[in-house]
């Protein structure tokens, strides 16, 4: 394992973060802190509590799930899009680095810039509703698991998107969609038997439902089941990625 390899894509793109904070880092938190405001006060105010949890807390775990997974695909598209967009892509595949390394070296800085959003989101959480976390250790492994899935999916579109919109589509009109749709503001109890049955089918269900659970102990379903599809949708990932530098789609041509 070239270490030194993984060491230069991954400080090479925490850099380019920390060159713009503005964007990267204030942006995303100040975007996230105005759904608690918003909803906190709009909703918060006819809907005070759900299953023993107070609305404006509810909404946290899944408030961070929304950022969580539209910055892992953000970073994780655009880090590996725009060396191939340049040609430079070339110099990296050509180079004394295994597939393994560079996807750890990208997936890795996408994984980490969104890890530290999350955490800057729920402390920001912090000052506007009170929170508590019963299961610490199961938070932070719903946390990584999910930023390391969604950052292998946003590196699988940016190796396959052929210009910016096409890099900007699957956020814009599947992620997003997926996670408002995904309970993150309402619990799938509240929903008639027909849209609950229908919003199982949605994978996001999952990851927003096994991470509640580790704040609240509340889940929507079983906290195994979430786990495992969590586990499962990271594999299928895997397998893309594998196939791509595999036969190199979309990545020499």
């Amino acid at each position: 394992m070239n270490f030194e390899a993984i060491k230069a894509i991954y400080r090479f793109e925490m850099a380019r973060t920390f060159r713009t904070p503005l964007q990267s880092i204030i942006s995303p938190v100040i975007s996230t802190s105005l759904y608690f405001i918003v909803f906190g006060a709009a909703i918060g105010s006819r809907i005070t509590e759900i299953e023993g949890v107070s609305y404006g807390a509810f909404i946290v775990p899944g408030l961070i799930m929304l950022m969580i997974l539209t910055q892992s695909v953000s970073n994780g598209s655009f880090g590996i899009f725009f060396p191939k967009f340049l040609g430079t892509i070339y110099e990296l595949l050509s180079a004394p680095v295994s597939y393994l390394e560079i996807i750890i070296g990208y997936v890795g800085a996408a994984a980490t810039k969104s890890l530290i959003l999350g955490v800057l989101v729920l402390a920001t959480a912090g000052f506007f509703v009170p929170l508590r976390v019963d299961h610490p250790v199961w938070m932070l492994l719903f946390l990584v698991l999910t930023a390391v899935t969604f950052s292998l999916v946003g590196f699988i579109i940016g190796i396959l998107a052929k210009g910016m919109e096409q890099l900007q589509t699957v956020p814009l009109l599947i992620i997003t969609p997926l996670t408002f749709l995904g309970g993150t503001f309402y619990s799938l109890s509240v929903l008639p038997p027909f849209w609950h049955a229908v919003s199982l089918f949605n994978p996001v269900v999952y990851l927003i439902s096994g991470f509640r659970w580790s704040f609240y102990g509340i889940a929507d379903v079983n906290v195994a089941v979430s786990l495992g599809m969590t586990i499962a949708f990271l594999l299928a990932c895997l397998v893309i990625v594998a196939w791509i530098f595999r036969t190199g789609y979309r990545l020499k041509a």
